[in-house]
C-alpha cells in the first residue's frame, strides 16, 4: 500500500512556526498580486489569442504533472511553469498569477494535495513571479511593443528568469526545512541540481514561446512537440537511474540505493538526536545467508539464484513499508529501519528475519536450509555516516558467524580491523623498520657499550663460536669505563674481585647457604622500590599472565640506547624494548633464567596492552618483523650478560605464524652462529593452541629447533587439548603451569590437585616444571612441597628492563624455603 504523502500534514511540535511561514508567504502574495488581478477584471477581454492559447496549455499540462521514476510526487515538474513565465513576460504579473493559480488547483486535485498545501504553492508562485516581474521592470519593457530586441532586454529576461528560480525554490527549501527540520542548505543542495536542469529548462523556453506569439498564435501549440520530447527523455533517463539503483535478480534497490537511503536518513535522525527525540536512532542491518555456498556448488548458479528471489520475497513481508531492504550482492542483504527508541527494537526486527530464515524453502521439491548470521550497527552510537554504519554492521556479522550465533550488535571490542588499529599497526611497523640493524655494538646490561676487549673475547664482533670461560688469574684493576653499573656486574661476575664487595652486594649467581633460611625472617627481596623504574610497577606496563600469551612478542632490548638518527626516526611510533622476569629454581633460590616479556611504549597511547599488539600483529606480516626483532635483541642481551660473566636462560615466546615455516629455525641458528651464544641458552615457549592449529607443520619446526640445541617449552599447561599426547610426542624440556592454577592452588582443592598432577607427570617424563603467577609466600611453599623445578611471578620480581635486572642480580639473596605446617597442598573432601 503507498505511503500518504508527509508533506500533506503539519508536523506536530513545529505547528506555530511552520504555519506562522505558510501564512506569511499566502499573505505577501495575496499583498503583491492584489493589484495586477484587480487590474486584470478591466483588461480580460482585451488579452489577444495568444494569452488565451498559453493560458489553455498551462492548465492542461499541469493536469498530468511529469514526476520522474523512482521519485516521489513531491519532485514533480509541472510544466504550466513555461507558459505562466511566458504571459509574465508577454502581458505581465496579473494574467500569470491568474493562470498560475488555476494550474495549480487543478496539478493539487490530480494530485490529492490538501487545500492548505494547494493554497501555498499557489502563493510560492505569485511571489516568485512578482519577484521577476520587479526584475523586469528595471530593464527597458515593452517585448510586444514590435521593436527588435535589444542587449538590455535579454539581461532583464536573464535576470527575471534567475530571480523567479531562487525565490520559488527558497521559499520550498524553508518550507521543506521547517516541516522535515535538519540544516537548510544541505536538504537544499541535495535536490538543486534536478531542479535546476528540469525547472530552469522550462523557464528558458519561455521566451521562444514570447517570440512566437509575436509572429502568430498558432505557433504557440508546436512547442508541445519539444516538451513532450523533453518529457520522454526524462522519463527515460529517470528509469534508467531507477534501474541502476535496482538489483536485476530480485528487483530490490542495490548498493547504490542503500547508499542514497542511509545518507538521507542519517541527516533526519540526527535532527532527531540534536532535539533529543526518543525515537532517534537509525538501525543497519546486514544480513549474510548461512550455507549458500553449498546449494551453488551442489546444484548450480540457477538454483542459487532462484533460493535469492525466494530469500528476498520473505524479507519484503518482513520489513515494513517505511524501511528498505536492499540486496548488495551475492548472499548479502540490508535493511535500514529509522525511527527506533535503541537496540532491542532493531534485535526484534533481526529476530523476525531470523524467523522468516528459519523454514526451509523448498525448490522442486527439495526442501533447503540456508538461515542466516546478522550484524547490527545503530545511528549515532556505533557510526554517523554510511561508510562506518557499513563496516561496523559487517563487522558484528563476522561475529556472529564466528560465535555461531545469529544476530549480533557491533562492539568495539570484536573490531580487528578498527581504523585505531590499523593506525596502531602501521606505527608498531614504522618502529619495527626503524631499529638498529643487525650487527649493532655490543652493550652490557646496563646499555653501555662492552670493551672491545670483553665484545671479542665473547665472539660477537667476529660471529665466531667463542665461550667465555672463567680462568683464576692476579687481581688486576677493573677496566676503565665511566659506567658504574657495569663496573659492579663485572665485580660481581669476577670471583677474585668480588671478595672485597661480598659484604656490600654479592653476586647474581651464589651458592646456596648451607643451613636453610626461613623467608619470613629474611625473605627474597623480589624489588627494591627504590631501584625500580615505575615503568616496571604500572600496572599498564606489567604483564597480566607472564609467560603467557600476552608476553609473546618481540622488541629491542631496553638496555641498548639508540642513536640520535634512530630516535628521529621513531619518535612519531614510540619505543619497544624488552623486559625480564627472573625465574628461580624452587629447591636452591638460584636465579635460573628469564622470560622475555615484550613492551611497547607509545607515544600518545602509553604503555600499549601486550595482548592487544600481538593480536594486531599477528594478522599481518608485521609479525614477521617482530618475531625477527626479539630474536635478534634477546639473543643480543645473552652475548651482553655472557661478557658480563651472567650465565642465564632466556626464555622467549612464539606465535603460531612463526611455527608455520621453518624460517624461525634459520633465523634462531643464524643470530647464536652471530652472537657467539651457546643454544643452550635460548629457550622456545609455545602454546598448546600453536599445536593445535596445524600439528604436522609445528612439529617440523620444532623438531629442527631441538636439533638445533633449542629448548622448547609448552606454555599454558593444561589449558588447551590433547595435553598427554603432546607431552609424549613433542621434544619438549619443560612444562609451564598455567597461572590461572598457580594462583588459586592455596584456596582451591582442584587447582591444586590440577598442580601437583602436573608436576608429577611431567617429572615422570624427565620433564623440568616450570609454575608461572607465584604471587605469596604460600603458594611457593606448596609449590616447593609438591616438587616443582622453577616458578616465576611477583613473589621474587617483577618483569623490569635489562638494566633494572644486573641491578636485581647484584642485590639478591638466593633463599630456600623450609618445611612448614602451611606447605600442606589442600585436598578435596569425598563427594
Amino acid at each position: 500500500m503507498a505511503t500518504a504523502d508527509p508533506r500533506n500534514s503539519v508536523p506536530s511540535g513545529r505547528e506555530a512556526l511552520f504555519a506562522g511561514f505558510v501564512a506569511g508567504v499566502v499573505g505577501l502574495a495575496l499583498l503583491v498580486s492584489a493589484v495586477p488581478l484587480l487590474d486584470l477584471v478591466d483588461r480580460s477581454g482585451r488579452l489577444p489569442a495568444a494569452f488565451w492559447t498559453m493560458a489553455v496549455l498551462a492548465v492542461a499540462c499541469d493536469a498530468r504533472p511529469f514526476v520522474p521514476s523512482g521519485r516521489q510526487q513531491t519532485s514533480a515538474v509541472f510544466p504550466s511553469t513555461c507558459f505562466t513565465f511566458a504571459i509574465l513576460l508577454g502581458w505581465g504579473l496579473g494574467p500569470a498569477v491568474a493562470v498560475q493559480a488555476v494550474a495549480v488547483a487543478v496539478s493539487g486535485t490530480r494530485m490529492r494535495h490538501t487545500v492548505w498545501r494547494t493554497t501555498f504553492n499557489a502563493a510560492q508562485y505569485a511571489c516568485a513571479l512578482a519577484a521577476a516581474y520587479l526584475v523586469l521592470r528595471l530593464g527597458p519593457g515593452g517585448l510586444f511593443d514590435g521593436a527588435p530586441l535589444r542587449w538590455t532586454d535579454v539581461v532583464a529576461v536573464g535576470g527575471a528568469t534567475c530571480t523567479w528560480f531562487a525565490v520559488n525554490y527558497g521559499l520550498v527549501s524553508t518550507a521543506l526545512r521547517l516541516r522535515f527540520g535538519g540544516r537548510w542548505w544541505p536538504s537544499a543542495r541535495q535536490g538543486l541540481p534536478f531542479e535546476l536542469l528540469s525547472t530552469g529548462s522550462l523557464l528558458l523556453l519561455a521566451p521562444v514561446l514570447v517570440t512566437a506569439a509575436r509572429a502568430s498564435a498558432a505557433l504557440i501549440p508546436l512547442v508541445l512537440v519539444p516538451l513532450f520530447a523533453v518529457y520522454r527523455m526524462a522519463r527515460l533517463s529517470g528509469e534508467q537511474e531507477q534501474l541502476a539503483a535496482l538489483d536485476p535478480l530480485t528487483g530490490l534497490p542495490n548498493r547504490k540505493a542503500l547508499l542514497a537511503e542511509v545518507t538521507e536518513q542519517v541527516h533526519r535522525h540526527a535532527e532527531r538526536v540534536a532535539r533529543d527525540e526518543p525515537d532517534a536512532h537509525l538501525a543497519l542491518l546486514l544480513i549474510d545467508l548461512d550455507r549458500f555456498k553449498n546449494v551453488n556448488d551442489a546444484l548450480g548458479h540457477a538454483v542459487g539464484d532462484r533460493l535469492l528471489v525466494e530469500v528476498s520475497a520473505r524479507l519484503v513481508d518482513v520489513v515494513g513499508d517505511r524501511d528498505l531492504l536492499a540486496r548488495l550482492g551475492g548472499d548479502e542483504f540490508a535493511i535500514v529501519a529509522g525511527g527506533l527508541d535503541g537496540v532491542d527494537e532493531a534485535r526484534e526486527l533481526a529476530d523476525r528475519v531470523v524467523a522468516a530464515l528459519a523454514e526451509p524453502v523448498s525448490l522442486d521439491g527439495l526442501p533447503l536450509d540456508v538461515g542466516g548470521s546478522i550484524g547490527i550497527a545503530l545511528f549515532p552510537d556505533h557510526g554517523e555516516d554510511y561508510a562506518t554504519l557499513m563496516r561496523h554492521a559487517d563487522v558484528a556479522m563476522y561475529d556472529a558467524k564466528h560465535r555461531n550465533d545469529t544476530v549480533a550488535v557491533y562492539a568495539a571490542e570484536s573490531d580487528h580491523n578498527s581504523a585505531e588499529r590499523l593506525g596502531l599497526l602501521a606505527d608498531l611497523r614504522r618502529v619495527l623498520e626503524a631499529g638498529p640493524a643487525a650487527g649493532r655494538t655490543v652493550r652490557g646490561g646496563d646499555g653501555a657499550a662492552l670493551p672491545s676487549r670483553l665484545a671479542g673475547e665473547a665472539g660477537v664482533a667476529t660471529g665466531g663460536t667463542v665461550r667465555w670461560r672463567l680462568r683464576r688469574r692476579r687481581p688486576r684493576p677493573a677496566p676503565e669505563h665511566p659506567d658504574e653499573l657495569l663496573a659492579r656486574i663485572l665485580t660481581g661476575a669476577d670471583p677474585v674481585r668480588r671478595r672485597p664487595a661480598a659484604p656490600e652486594g654479592g653476586t647474581a649467581l651464589v651458592t646456596p647457604p648451607e643451613t636453610p633460611v626461613d623467608p619470613a625472617s629474611a625473605g627474597p627481596a623480589p624489588v627494591d622500590p627504590a631501584s625500580v623504574d615505575p615503568v616496571s610497577v604500572d600496572p599498564a606496563s606489567v604483564d597480566p599472565a607472564p609467560g603467557g600469551p600476552a608476553s609473546v612478542g618481540p622488541a629491542p632490548v631496553g638496555a641498548a640506547p639508540t642513536g640520535p638518527s634512530e630516535g628521529d626516526r621513531t619518535a612519531d611510533a614510540g619505543e619497544i624494548t624488552m623486559y625480564y622476569q627472573p625465574q628461580v629454581a624452587i629447591a636452591t633460590g638460584e636465579v635460573v633464567g628469564v622470560e622475555a616479556l615484550l613492551r611497547w611504549r607509545h607515544p600518545r597511547r602509553g604503555m600499549v596492552d601486550p595482548e592487544e599488539l600481538i593480536r594486531v600483529a599477528e594478522q599481518s606480516a608485521v609479525m614477521r618483523l617482530l618475531t625477527h626483532r626479539v630474536i635478534d635483541d634477546v639473543v643480543e642481551q645473552l652475548a651482553k650478560w655472557s661478557a658480563a660473566g651472567v650465565t642465564l636462560r632466556a626464555a622467549l615466546n612464539v606465535s603460531v605464524r612463526d611455527l608455520h615455516t621453518g624460517e624461525i629455525a634459520d633465523r634462531i641458528a643464524d643470530r647464536l652462529a652471530r652472537y657467539g651464544v651457546s643454544p643452550e641458552r635460548l629457550q622456545l615457549e609455545i602454546t598448546e593452541g600453536a599445536l593445535m592449529a596445524d600439528p604436522r607443520r609445528v612439529l617440523a619446526t620444532i623438531t629442527r629447533l631441538h636439533q638445533l640445541g633449542v629448548a622448547i617449552s609448552l606454555d599454558d599447561f593444561g589449558t588447551g587439548y590433547s595435553s598427554l599426547q603432546h607431552l609424549r610426542r613433542l621434544p619438549l624440556s619443560e612444562v609451564k603451569v598455567d597461572r590461572s592454577f598457580v594462583l588459586g592452588m592455596a584456596d582451591d582443592p582442584d587447582d591444586a590437585a590440577i598442580v601437583r598432577s602436573t608436576i608429577d607427570l611431567a617429572g615422570a617424563l624427565g620433564l623440568r616444571v616450570v609454575a608461572e603467577g607465584v604471587e605469596d609466600e604460600r603458594t611457593w611453599r606448596l609449590l616447593y612441597a609438591a616438587g616443582c623445578d622453577a616458578a616465576q611471578g611477583w613473589f621474587y620480581a617483577r618483569p623490569m628492563p635489562a638494566e633494572e635486572l644486573a641491578a636485581w642480580l647484584a642485590r639478591y639473596r638466593p633463599l630456600s624455603p623450609v618445611p612448614s605446617p602451611d606447605a600442606e597442598i589442600p585436598r578435596r573432601h569425598a563427594r
